[in-house]
């Protein structure tokens, strides 16, 4: 599956636009994590289990975004973008999503 964030692939012509496709995600942080966020907070500095928690929810977003668009019959994802927010005090959601398309070499 090519993933790319621009409009078009270079080398590659669009054959078919399948529609809309996305892949989301909503992490718990967990009571630990928070607190030992919280007493990180006071000092400053990187909070590493809340970067590590990220950087996995994004993999498994994007996961989730090429299972979709293969079972749209897509071969490729165009404009893909992520999005997150915050649900109440303990939960993050993100979301990736983009356009699932047919290409071909040209």
């Amino acid at each position: 599956m090519i993933i790319v964030t621009t409009e078009n692939i270079a080398g590659y012509k669009i054959k078919e636009v399948k529609g809309e496709v996305f892949g989301l995600v909503v992490r718990s942080r967990g009571f630990g994590g928070t607190f030992m966020a919280s007493l990180k907070s006071l000092i400053g500095g990187e909070i590493h289990q809340y970067t590590s928690l990220l950087e996995d929810t994004r993999k498994q977003a994007v996961d989730r975004l090429v299972k979709n668009a293969a079972a749209m019959n897509a071969n490729a994802i165009i404009m893909m973008r992520f999005d997150s927010s915050e649900i109440g005090q303990t939960m993050s959601e993100v979301v990736a999503y983009g356009t699932a398309v047919i290409v071909e070499k040209e």
